[in-house]
C-alpha cells in the first residue's frame, strides 16, 4: 500500500479519527454497546488523544484519513483502519512506527476480538493477562498483550 501516507494527526483530523473508531468498531465490534455519540467521541478525540497521545494518521492518496494509531507512555491505546483498507499492511506501518518510537508496548483487546488478536501476535505481542472485563466500560472480557525489543 505504497499509496499510503502516514504523518502526524493534528486537530482537524479529530473528526475523521472519530468516524473510523466509530465505523471499525461497529463493523468488527457489532456485540460492543453503543456507549458514546459521535460527538463524544470527536470530544474524546480533540481532547484528550490528540492532546495525551502520539497519533498518527494513515492518508490515502487524496488526503483521507482511512487509519490512525495513538500510543504514548508505552502504551497503544488506539489503532483502527476502515473496513476497506484492513489486510492491506496499513495496520502493520502505524504499529511499526510505534514500536521504532518505543523500546516495549503494552494494549488491551477484547477477547472476542480474534482477528485483532491474530493481527497483534503477528506483530510480535504475547498475551500477559486475562480478564473478566470489569475494568472496561463495555464490561466485556479482555486481554492486556505486550511487546518489547
Amino acid at each position: 500500500m505504497s499509496r499510503i501516507r502516514i504523518e502526524p494527526a493534528t486537530a482537524a483530523n479529530a473528526a475523521e479519527c472519530a468516524s473510523i473508531l466509530r465505523t471499525t468498531r461497529k463493523h468488527s465490534l457489532p456485540y460492543l454497546p453503543d456507549l458514546h455519540t459521535a460527538e463524544e467521541d470527536v470530544r474524546f478525540l480533540s481532547d484528550r488523544v490528540l492532546a495525551d497521545d502520539r497519533v498518527l494518521a494513515a492518508l490515502d492518496e487524496a488526503g483521507k484519513v482511512v487509519g490512525f494509531i495513538a500510543f504514548g507512555r508505552g502504551w497503544v491505546n488506539h489503532l483502527y483502519v476502515l473496513p476497506g483498507f484492513q489486510r492491506l499492511g496499513i495496520g502493520r506501518r502505524l504499529l511499526e512506527e510505534a514500536k521504532r518510537q518505543c523500546s516495549g508496548l503494552k494494549l488491551w483487546t477484547f477477547e472476542r476480538n480474534t482477528g485483532a488478536l491474530r493481527f497483534y501476535e503477528s506483530q510480535g505481542f504475547s498475551v500477559v493477562k486475562r480478564t473478566e472485563g470489569t475494568e472496561n466500560e463495555e464490561k466485556e472480557p479482555d486481554l492486556l498483550l505486550q511487546w518489547g525489543r
